[in-house]
């Protein structure tokens, strides 16, 4: 590939010629189990005319792995002489349409070609001499698919017809005959097409029978064509968009500086892209990425995956440096997807692939985990999460990029063997209020996720959003646990603070009554008919412990 790299006019070269060649493979299948049409061939024809191309143009630039399947280039003499021999130029659809051999290929062929070619000459000149022999000027040479070949002669000549004319149809105004010579004539020229088209099929079916003889010779040549479309694709790709060779290894690392995402970088056009180092080996294996929503957890560690997967198929990476530990499988837990006609929901599905990774992982494998358990409670998911994490660190040891919104996680870094944490760096701006995502990856943990901000970039109405604040302020608050604070929101929405009906275009006055204290809003929203005896003992202990010190929690 470095060879076609530096030579952009045999890469060009290479490219160019590679257009010609279709799908070799199928089309020897096709010959091979009697499938194929005339313009099978040919598309096998220019294909083999394209890999002679390909093999001139790659030249000097033809080395490392391009050397070794060169060879495999050159098609067998045989087939490639008979397509270009027997095969006409422009084969029509199907074999029964005629026209699927040369000129010159059978001499009976070509005999029986020019008796079709020359039947109108023939008939004319007949018609001709039977005119002059029987002296009706009007006698005329006819042809139907029910009666065939006929001689036509009006009423009006009746009684000069000749004895020899034998009487075939009669018409309201004339008479048909048919005449030994016009009858053999008939025959030859209803045979000439039925077997030029029985030797077309023939010849055919012999060209089908040398293509697949030589099936073993072909595949190879399919595979070295499919080796330097490949190749020549890297090379343009590298040159195009700045790849740099990746140094392979067999240590379990994963060491690449200003790492891009291919797709990404595509689509947001040159030099908008923010890269980012990954840096993996046996003392930091375990990536954990915290940060916001939106700042490009996802994105790097799908990049460091397509990096694994571009190296090891023999592309340059979109890096500056990239050093890469092979890896026996890259292992995915990404997106949101089901399979409802299974009976699977999003979760189910993303706990199918969790155990697909645990089960099936190596310690030389690369896992991406973009987020898990999502898809049921706060706690079950971060429950699920760290154990998932922990089997991951403690018992696969694979190299391991793991992004989560469960800041918890991050307590796992100095406590367990490899892992470090990484997040997404943020600038917020108090005077504007602004937050802005670097897309940029450092060291660290995330304190807050944004998920409001992000909210309001997606257009929610400002009445949701300010709601949403309210509750977030709730649920954060200190002691009680996001059980109780979850009590304190149901109780502000029962007395009104979220609804609709209070939104004004004019801000509300500020009351100078101090606000209710939070164990009143409870007790509001408390039924004690429906407490059992034991759960009033837990409400009265759990009280005691959040409001029984002077001040407010």
């Amino acid at each position: 590939m470095a060879a076609l790299l530096q030579d952009g006019t045999a890469r060009a070269a290479v490219r160019l010629a590679l257009k010609g060649a279709h799908d070799v493979e199928r089309l020897v299948a096709r010959a091979a189990t009697g499938r194929a049409t005339p313009r099978d061939l040919a598309a096998l024809r220019e294909s083999l005319r394209a890999a002679a191309r390909v093999r001139a143009a790659a030249g000097e630039a033809a080395a490392g792995v391009l050397a070794e399947h060169a060879a495999d280039l050159e098609p067998p003499a045989d087939v490639s002489s008979a397509l270009e021999e027997i095969l006409s130029e422009r084969p029509p659809l199907s074999v029964a349409d005629g026209g699927t051999v040369r000129e010159g290929v059978s001499a009976e062929l070509d005999e029986l070609r020019a008796l079709q070619r020359d039947s109108r000459d023939t008939l004319a000149r007949l018609e001709q001499r039977e005119r002059e022999r029987t002296g009706i000027r009007s006698l005329k040479i006819g042809y139907n698919k029910v009666f065939g070949y006929y001689i036509e002669v009006t009423h009006a000549h009746r009684r000069a017809v000749p004895a020899d004319y034998v009487r075939k149809q009669t018409l309201a105004n004339a008479e048909r005959y048919v005449t030994g010579e016009l009858k053999e004539l008939e025959d030859r020229l209803t045979h000439a097409a039925e077997r030029a088209l029985e030797l077309e099929e023939e010849i055919f079916c012999e060209l089908c029978a040398r293509v697949a003889g030589r099936a073993a010779e072909l595949q190879r040549l399919a595979r070295a064509l499919a080796v330097f479309d490949v190749i020549a694709g890297f090379a343009e790709l590298a040159a195009a968009r700045g790849y740099v060779r990746p140094a392979l290894c067999e240590e379990p690392v994963l060491e690449v500086q200003a790492l891009r995402h291919p797709v990404v970088e595509a689509l947001m056009g040159p030099g908008r892209y923010v890269p980012n180092d990954v840096h993996m080996d046996a003392e930091g294996r375990f990536l954990l990425l915290t940060g916001p929503n939106m700042a490009g957890k996802s994105t790097y560690a799908r990049a460091a995956a397509l990096c694994v997967l571009l190296a090891q198929a023999g592309s340059f990476v979109p890096a500056s440096h990239a050093r890469i530990g092979l890896a026996d499988a890259i292992f995915t837990r990404i997106g949101a997807s089901d399979d409802l006609a299974a009976g699977e929901s999003t979760f189910m599905r993303e706990m199918v692939e969790t155990s697909r990774i645990l089960r099936h992982a190596t310690e030389r494998s690369l896992v991406v985990v973009d987020e898990i358990g999502r898809g049921t409670s706060t706690y079950d998911g971060l429950a699920i999460a760290w154990a998932v994490a922990e089997d991951l660190i403690l018992r696969v040891k694979a190299r391991t990029v793991f992004t989560t919104h469960y800041q918890e996680l991050t307590a796992l870094e100095g406590r367990l063997p490899g892992v470090r944490n990484l997040t997404m760096a943020v600038e917020e701006r108090p005077e504007s209020g602004e937050i802005v995502f670097l897309h940029h990856v450092r060291p660290g943990a995330a304190d807050r996720s944004y998920g409001i901000h992000v909210a309001a970039l997606a257009g929610l109405p400002e009445a949701v959003l300010a709601r949403a604040r309210q509750v977030l302020a709730a649920l954060e608050s200190e002691g009680g646990g996001a059980a109780a604070s979850a009590r304190e929101v149901a109780a502000q929405a029962e007395e009104g603070v979220a609804s609709p009906a209070q939104l004004s275009l004019f801000p509300a006055p500020v009351a100078e009554a101090r606000p209710p204290h939070p164990l009143e809003r409870l007790l509001r929203a408390l039924d004690p008919d429906a407490l059992t005896p034991r759960d009033a003992l837990h409400l009265i202990y759990e009280w005691k412990r959040r409001f029984g010190r002077e001040g407010r929690p």
